[in-house]
């Protein structure tokens, strides 16, 4: 994967800032095309860089929360299917 010029903070902070100039004028003075500014305003929307980092907690926890339920699910299956074969 290819390791991304800005972090998802710099690019809120940085869509912020081309909420208040042409986005034009903010993309060329971070050197970044202006579909870059609109591709990350379609991804974060009305973010501030604080949300991301929180954002990015609430992922990782709920796909955390997702593999427990799995493996709880795996274990049931598997318990059912010993019983069936002890009858």
């Amino acid at each position: 994967m290819k390791k991304a010029r800005f972090t998802e903070e710099q690019m809120v902070t940085i869509l912020r800032e081309a909420d208040k100039a042409p986005v034009p004028e903010v993309a060329k003075k971070h050197k970044v095309s202006a579909q870059a500014i609109y591709g990350w305003r379609r991804r974060f929307g009305e973010l501030q860089p604080a949300d991301v980092k929180r954002l990015r907690q609430l992922e990782l926890e709920n796909a955390k929360l997702k593999r427990i339920v799995a493996e709880r699910d795996l274990e049931i299956d598997t318990m059912k299917e010993i019983n069936r074969r002890k009858w």
